[in-house]
């Protein structure tokens, strides 16, 4: 797992997650809240909304930076190589800079611990909006607390979602786990092939989830979602902070591929959502058929290789289609 980090170190955790709450928007169906940890949802409705990687064809995106952790594009496919279960897989397409749309999901954290920074949290994330947007790609804006609260539905019109980060209000907790799972049945219910993006920002202190860990990592998979953490710390040192928050988050971020991000201070939030752009636009894309096949209801452990002094980043795996 590797931890993108910013010169200096920062507190202030922000976590941008959100689905549908208690707030403006209509009542939410049941099915669309988190499961609390005693009580999991049943099969059936597990498998009627999932979408799973199809077991004729895996597609896996793969960022690649180089020795000063800057993306490095136009690399050529014979130097990747590519393994399921620890079996060498055949490359049969490979695309050196994806041009797939984006589906994202700004999750932020609303919590009173990260409130005294919002002001300078919504106009870096108003600016991630209005360059990341391209032809196609479209966002949706949550904010979370105690619970999640889509404030701006999928779309493309920038004002409009700018405009929903600057009216975040405050809330008491922090449902870390319910944002990532939330955000990932969003974007699962998504139509078309689009790579799908949760963007996190929090301060790590998880207080208030029905989700639990488990839960929040295995949707997170599920979904097929590049996870990217910003975490605020309010203070350095590790007393007092919430390491194993921390640690949790870097776990289910790696799972997916992402990047941890730990500024020094909401100054730097804009050079991170700039690197995060960057590396969204040249991302690779390697499509297999799994030999020998896994069987239905697993997981599959995925591990990518590329020549020379990089740093690589991708899903860790995915989960069978069932019967």
């Amino acid at each position: 797992m590797t931890k993108s980090r910013l010169p200096l170190r920062l507190p202030l955790l922000f976590t941008l997650a959100a689905f549908f709450a208690a707030s403006s928007n209509p009542p939410q169906d049941r099915s669309d809240r988190p499961p609390s940890a005693q009580r999991p949802r049943p099969a059936a409705e597990q498998d009627r909304t999932r979408i799973r990687a199809q077991v004729n064809l895996v597609s896996v995106l793969v960022s690649v930076s180089d020795a000063n952790h800057r993306p490095a594009p136009d690399l050529p496919g014979d130097l990747f190589s590519l393994e399921e279960e620890g079996a060498p897989q055949k490359i049969e397409f490979f695309e050196p800079e994806t041009q797939l749309p984006l589906d994202l999901v700004l999750m932020v954290d609303s919590s009173l611990s990260t409130y005294i920074e919002m002001a300078a949290e919504e106009e870096a994330a108003a600016h991630f909006i209005r360059q990341i947007l391209r032809q196609g790609d479209r966002l949706a804006v949550y904010q979370f607390a105690e619970s999640v609260t889509r404030l701006a539905d999928f779309s493309s019109d920038v004002p409009q979602l700018q405009n929903a980060v600057r009216h975040i209000t405050a809330g008491a907790g922090t449902s870390i786990y319910d944002a990532i799972y939330l955000g990932a049945r969003a974007l699962e219910r998504r139509a078309g092939e689009h790579r799908r993006v949760i963007i996190l920002v929090t301060d790590a202190g998880e207080t208030t989830s029905r989700a639990d860990f488990d839960s929040a990592r295995k949707e997170a998979i599920l979904s097929g979602a590049l996870l990217y953490t910003i975490v605020l710390r309010p203070m350095k040192s590790e007393s007092g902070r919430n390491t194993a928050g921390e640690h949790a988050l870097e776990t289910i971020t790696d799972s997916t591929g992402g990047a941890v991000f730990y500024p020094d201070s909401s100054r730097e939030l804009d050079a991170i959502f700039d690197r995060i752009d960057r590396e969204l636009r040249t991302q690779y894309r390697l499509s297999y058929y799994p030999h020998p096949r896994g069987p239905a209801n697993t997981f599959r452990k995925i591990a990518v290789h590329v020549k020379g002094n990089y740093e690589v980043r991708h899903r860790k795996g995915y989960f069978t289609a069932g019967d």
